[in-house]
């Protein structure tokens, strides 16, 4: 009698197995929306703020690679709309707190700097760690968007985080290649 006690769980115990893995699937679906919601609004954000990087740059390079991805990003806006709908949903836009930080922290650069290579220096530092976060998050959304079985998600998040990461890289070699020498120098 008592190992058929221990062999059955009690009734609670398969209630809580049997509603553990639709509830997590909910659960991280939702995650997967608030995310995405916040990486929209940030997205759409940025298509305001980098305009006022190109300005205030006057490294060619660094102004060319801003331009270039400026492109990107309005492409991101309308990629990230696409998310959405694979799983019929319509783009919506959640302020975004880190972003609204990393823009701040980048517009007060380009306010306390000189013109020249120590304020493009500056940009590019702003610039990166704007690039850094999107990394972290669309790789964390094309994560779950597996997890989720949204195939056609996984594709479109995969193309921006390609994007993001080669974003990083060209800022990366226009700082190294003359601006971070120049800024030490003055």
């Amino acid at each position: 009698m008592q190992e058929k006690a221990i062999l059955e769980p009690t009734q609670g115990q398969q209630k809580k197995v049997s509603n553990k893995s639709p509830m997590q699937s909910s659960q991280l679906m939702k995650l997967f929306e608030d995310e995405l919601k916040d990486i929209y609004w940030a997205e759409k954000a940025l298509t305001k703020a980098i305009p006022k990087m190109i300005k205030n740059a006057t490294s060619e390079a660094l102004i060319e690679a801003l331009t270039s991805h400026l492109a990107e990003t309005v492409a991101h806006v309308a990629r990230v709309e696409q998310v959405f709908t694979t799983f019929g949903k319509k783009a919506e836009a959640v302020r975004c707190e880190a972003m609204t930080g990393l823009i701040k922290e980048a517009e007060e650069i380009m306010e306390e700097c000189e013109t020249g290579a120590m304020c493009d220096a500056g940009i590019i530092s702003a610039g990166q760690k704007v690039e850094h976060y999107e990394i972290a998050t669309y790789g964390t959304l094309r994560q779950f968007a597996e997890i989720l079985g949204l195939a056609e998600a996984v594709t479109l998040l995969e193309t921006t985080l390609k994007e993001e990461k080669a974003a990083d890289a060209k800022l990366t070699e226009v700082a190294v290649s003359a601006i971070n020498v120049e800024a030490a120098g003055m």
